[in-house]
């Protein structure tokens, strides 16, 4: 009797254990998503801060070299040069982007970041621009540690609004 009181306590302190250390591995690895997370969405708060800010170079360094951007429905920057192009025209209008909420969907070393967004800016004669819409992100974590966008999609409502 003595014997099975002690394999049951055994037991238990056995299951115990190992349900804090699954515990401690498990709010480890919600303090490392966290802090991924953070860092995917800088990533796009520093692409925001640099197209407001005029900083064409800044922009870009915020993509892989081949990384491409949805300009308009349609209308693909693929690569270095051609993003250059693409927001040296946006980056014209003045444009101050501010995200309105935004979400993160991380597998390894791939990203999603979607979020809504308003941005106001001037046209070249002066006229007022208002859009708003749905972004979705693909970025990849970098041998380095950083986050670059793959695909930026600013128009992922898209769709939706073409009805």
């Amino acid at each position: 009797m003595t014997s099975t009181i002690f394999q049951r306590l055994f037991c238990l302190a056995v299951l115990l254990l190992g349900t804090q250390s699954i515990h401690a591995q498990s709010h480890s690895s919600q303090e490392t998503q966290i802090m991924e997370q953070n860092q995917i969405h800088a990533t796009i708060e520093t692409n925001n801060a640099a197209v407001t800010a005029g900083d064409l170079e800044g922009v870009l360094a915020t993509f892989e070299p081949n990384g491409v951007l949805v300009g308009q429905p349609g209308m693909i920057a693929k690569g270095t040069p051609a993003l250059r192009e693409a927001f040296g025209q946006f980056i014209a209008i003045n444009p101050k982007i501010s995200i309105t909420n935004h979400d993160v969907i991380q597998a390894d070393d791939i990203a999603i970041h979607s979020s809504t967004w308003k941005m106001t800016g001037l046209t070249p004669d002066g006229s007022p621009i208002e859009q708003s819409g749905l972004s979705v992100v693909v970025l990849r974590k970098q041998p380095d540690g950083r986050w670059l966008m793959v695909i930026d999609n600013p128009f992922a409502d898209y769709l939706l609004r073409k009805g």
